[in-house]
């Protein structure tokens, strides 16, 4: 028994004439008689009383019409179910993130949108390192994820630069440096650090190593500590200094102060990560909209910039 079985006899039951049903079905009426036999013969049981103007459903008939209505509406809504979720607006999508990442404003903003754009997509968020989020993409327990340069290379993955981010001196409130409004890196080079371990977020770290070398230091670390969140706590305690992104400012102001970098400073990139394999619908989209949303914030950021101009002014 196939489907067009179904779709034919339904559609002879609701024209009561085979004559009336093969014209709306598009085939000659004496082919459609044949299947309309042959799928009693299936069942085991008349559908329909031959009359001289037409058919009548026999109660094997009505009761088959029922059920075979059934089954149609069922594999139509599994059809449109299936083509949903293959044009990624319906199913599951599982992001990572860096816990540094909802404090730059693009990625709270993509992760709206995207609730905005496909709100029958459930949409699952993972905090965690860049390695762990890394290995989570791999394995496939998460579709996607935002992070920092990895060490070395990923070929099972594709990585995304979406930007980089400038990067700012945290200091103790009362420091001696908080004198000044910019700061060169040389000057922290007798200062003790507060930063992340390196395999915590080996590209950024090996970034501000680099910096620092190039401003004439090994940088002096004093503290470690996994999340980068927690670095301002550690320097509002007065346990030394740290570069941080500058997003970061707005996780703690009371006993933090924040200087910007004068002269060649490091940079934070955010990388978007997904498997090269197979990327579903739904990452494809949310791959998307992060170009879109980079795309309008990289047009609203002269705006700002030409506003704070005349405010100065």
């Amino acid at each position: 028994m196939e489907l067009r079985h179904l779709r034919y006899f339904v559609t002879v039951a609701e024209e009561l004439n085979f004559t009336r049903a093969a014209r709306r079905i598009g085939i000659e009426q004496p082919p459609l008689s044949q299947q309309i036999r042959q799928l009693e013969q299936e069942v085991g049981a008349g559908l329909f009383l031959r009359l001289p103007r037409g058919v009548a459903l026999t109660d094997a008939g009505a009761s088959f019409l029922q059920d075979a209505r059934e089954i149609l509406e069922r594999v139509r809504l599994a059809t449109e179910h299936a083509q949903r979720v293959a044009s990624g607006n319906l199913g599951r999508l599982r992001v990572g993130m860096i816990n540094s990442a909802p404090f730059h404003p693009f990625v709270p903003r993509v992760i709206r949108e995207f609730g905005q754009h496909y709100p029958e997509v459930v949409l699952s968020l993972e905090e965690n390192t860049t390695p762990i989020l890394a290995q989570a993409a791999r394995e496939g327990t998460v579709d996607a994820a935002f992070l920092r340069p990895l060490l070395g290379e990923a070929a099972d993955l594709v990585i995304e630069t979406l930007f980089d981010e400038e990067m700012v001196v945290a200091l103790p409130d009362g420091h001696r440096l908080t004198r000044l409004r910019l700061l060169p890196l040389a000057a922290l080079a007798q200062e003790s650090f507060v930063l992340f371990p390196r395999p915590v977020g080996s590209g950024l770290y090996d970034e501000i190593i680099s910096a620092c070398r190039r401003a004439g230091f090994s940088p002096h670390i004093g503290h470690e500590v996994r999340q980068v969140t927690s670095i301002a706590n550690l320097v509002a305690a007065d346990l030394g200094v740290s570069l941080v992104p500058a997003s970061m400012q707005q996780v703690l102001s009371t006993g933090v102060v924040y200087r910007p970098i004068e002269g060649d400073a490091p940079k934070a990139r955010m990388s978007l990560a997904y498997r090269k394999d197979d990327p579903s619908a739904a990452v494809r989209n949310l791959i998307a909209l992060a170009h879109q949303v980079l795309r309008q914030m990289s047009l609203q950021q002269p705006k700002a910039q030409a506003r704070r101009s005349r405010g100065r002014a």
